[in-house]
């Protein structure tokens, strides 16, 4: 009953009819890029209150906490149960509750959570209370002879989970006729829980740190949140960031990879795309193993494009403020201001598809393996009487939404760079030179994101009224071959 709806995110985010706009796009992208770069121009003679020094001086987010065993106990019973649904479960995507569960709430829906109240999961994330056990003293004393961890090579830096992510975020965008099958993403849970189990085992804490995807991501955005969780900074909405970034090439790439998988993500509802598609040689069909190598090269050169044009920016920063810090530290330091960019992209590109697609997990819940066998057979909306509605808001709101969120959070970002520039530049004068290239970058990257934003939301008065989303024309494909 639901499966058509589901589907229809795996091509693009987009729902139902797009808006026309009241005037011509390129209006709302100079418009947006306009309202940051005045705001650049108010902000940059303001003074800035000096921060205070060492609120903490290295950056460690998931600190080694006593693992609460009542909270353990649960969230691996919930993994099993989870576990068990998607291997046994009916294999239909829309009626398992396993793919919407793993791919809308733990995958989009908690982190935005921990963007705006902090990371709340540290004791109910299963990967992490398995670390810990299995990184306890007592186990590697049972197991191997020793109660020390390994040192944690340093040119491993944060690679483990910048590798565990980029394979996340490709199963989403990519092989996702795949890895939202209930069993694949089940099966997937399985290996990454051994893959804890041994890292923590031989690494300890230092594994919980910087390679358990689920805490470093929930960790990262959860320095927006308002609250600490006991974590370091101060409290307060991004008061987390003020515990600087470590300047290293793994971890600039990991926070890095939060904004370039949602641009990836929007490159892929693009006519630029679709046209690129039909330029393809036969063997390059959407769906085939060549074209998801394919697009797998273009998200890794996507990925370094970006990195080289923040690294390009930055290097300008360094150049203009006369900074003597490493080129790797002057763009860590800026990092925190491209932190609420990612936070703000996700929100808005994925804002409908959360709604829309969020009204599944009533009827999951009712019976989460979709099967008839399942005893329990509750009132609506927890049943299959429940039908979800994809136009619940107009395509117009969602386009609004999304044309505040970026430009928000692109002034913020603006504020961000502002208050530190002015606390790491030698005076006024060299502080105020440094902000000129990144205020080009925030403009740069605010006109990007609303162009990728619009093209599976909107169309133009001048549009072929006739043209369709790529969206609605694969959907029309899916329901003919049925």
């Amino acid at each position: 009953m639901y499966q058509s709806l589901t589907l229809i995110h795996y091509v693009s985010h987009a729902f139902g009819q797009r808006y026309e706009l009241p005037i011509p796009l390129f209006l709302f992208i100079f418009g947006g890029a306009a309202i940051v770069f005045l705001t650049f121009l108010f902000i940059l003679p303001t003074k800035v209150k000096k921060q205070k020094k060492d609120v903490a001086t290295d950056e460690n987010q998931i600190t080694d906490k006593p693992i609460k065993v009542p909270f353990a106990i649960a969230s691996i019973i919930l993994l099993t149960l989870l576990i068990l649904t998607g291997i046994f479960g009916s294999q239909e995507v829309a009626e398992n509750i396993v793919p919407t569960l793993m791919w809308l709430v733990i995958w989009i829906a908690v982190p935005l959570s921990c963007g705006v109240i902090g990371d709340w999961t540290a004791t109910i994330n299963p990967y992490a209370n398995i670390s810990k056990i299995f990184g306890s003293p007592k186990l590697r004393r049972a197991v191997l002879g020793r109660s020390e961890p390994l040192t944690w090579p340093t040119w491993l830096g944060w690679w483990p989970s910048v590798l565990l992510f980029f394979v996340i975020a490709c199963g989403e965008l990519i092989f996702n006729q795949t890895a939202t099958v209930p069993a694949v993403t089940a099966w997937a849970l399985i290996v990454y829980a051994i893959v804890c189990a041994f890292f923590a085992l031989i690494y300890g804490s230092n594994w919980l740190t910087r390679g358990e995807i689920f805490s470093v991501l929930f960790a990262t955005w959860g320095k927006l949140g308002y609250f600490r969780f006991g974590e370091a900074g101060i409290r307060g909405f991004a008061g987390g960031l003020v515990v600087p970034f470590e300047a290293s090439v793994s971890r600039i790439s990991f926070v890095l990879l939060l904004l370039i998988s949602v641009s990836f993500d929007g490159l892929l509802s693009t006519p630029l795309w679709s046209h690129f598609e039909h330029k393809l040689p036969v063997a390059f069909i959407p769906g085939t193993k060549d074209y998801e190598m394919l697009a797998v090269a273009v998200f890794l050169l996507l990925a370094l494009a970006i990195w080289l044009v923040f690294f390009g920016f930055a290097y300008a920063v360094r150049i203009a403020g006369k900074f003597h810090d490493s080129q790797l530290k002057t763009l860590a330091g800026l990092l925190p201001s491209l932190l609420p960019i990612s936070f703000g992209y996700l929100l808005a590109h994925n804002i409908e598809y959360l709604i829309a697609n969020g009204q599944l997990l009533f009827p999951l819940i009712g019976n989460p393996i979709g099967k008839e066998s399942w005893p329990l057979h509750l009132p609506n909306p927890f049943n299959d009487s429940f039908e979800p509605n994809p136009h619940l808001l107009p395509s117009a709101f969602f386009w609004y939404l999304a044309v505040a969120v970026i430009v928000i959070v692109h002034i913020i970002a603006v504020v961000i760079a502002h208050r530190h520039l002015s606390n790491t530049s030698k005076n006024k004068s060299l502080a105020r030179r440094a902000e000129y290239p990144w205020i080009a970058a925030m403009v740069f990257y605010t006109m990007l994101s609303l162009w990728l934003l619009a093209q599976p939301l909107v169309k133009e008065k001048s549009a072929d009224p006739e043209s369709k989303p790529a969206a609605v024309i694969m959907q029309q494909n899916i329901n003919k071959d049925s």
